[in-house]
């Protein structure tokens, strides 16, 4: 008679940058089970200059990694919108999101919104007030106070669910 390997609880962090808020939410997996952890916003002040902003996001993300120690890390992709300039100050704070988790050896794995989406709704045009009625759902014990906040959570649920291919093009890339 063989013995069933033994699941193992995974600790992951989800991101979700902006320069004015960058949301964060840990869970937990294992298996399909989904345990909250924590979430919150790194929230710069406005009147700081960019690299002020930046450093902000950083120390900010830090404490979350250092208090929750997730084992992976998962970050919105950015699309790119109309306002080049805005999408490039994102982009920053999207390097800044990267950067955190891999100054401590965590990997991070990317995902695309829509695909965001359609793992938490089921459909990849979902708003953000069905993602919250789904985060209700998904996770009963998570309050997020904002919407960035709720954002990373789902961000991390669909990286809980797509992680086996993430990890895998991960190590195929030699991260």
């Amino acid at each position: 008679m063989s013995v069933p390997p033994i699941r193992q609880a995974i600790r992951i962090l989800g991101i979700d940058p902006g320069l004015r808020r960058t949301g964060w939410g840990v869970i937990e997996s294992c298996g399909n089970r989904l345990v909250f952890i924590g979430c919150g916003s790194v929230e710069p002040d406005d009147a700081l200059p960019l690299a002020s902003r930046l450093l902000a996001i950083h120390h900010g993300l830090a404490r979350v990694l250092a208090e929750f120690v997730p084992a992976e890390a998962a970050v919105e992709q950015t699309f790119v919108n109309k306002d080049a300039g805005a999408t490039l100050k994102l982009g920053q704070a999207r390097g800044i999101a990267m950067l955190a988790p891999a100054l401590v050896g965590i990997a991070v794995s990317e995902y695309a919104p829509n695909l965001i989406k359609k793992t938490v709704v089921g459909a990849g045009h979902a708003d953000k007030a069905q993602i919250q009625m789904m985060l209700k759902i998904l996770l009963p014990q998570a309050e997020p106070k904002t919407a960035d906040a709720a954002d990373a959570l789902a961000i991390a649920i669909t990286h809980a669910h797509h992680r086996g291919g993430a990890l895998l093009r991960l190590k195929a890339m030699g991260a």
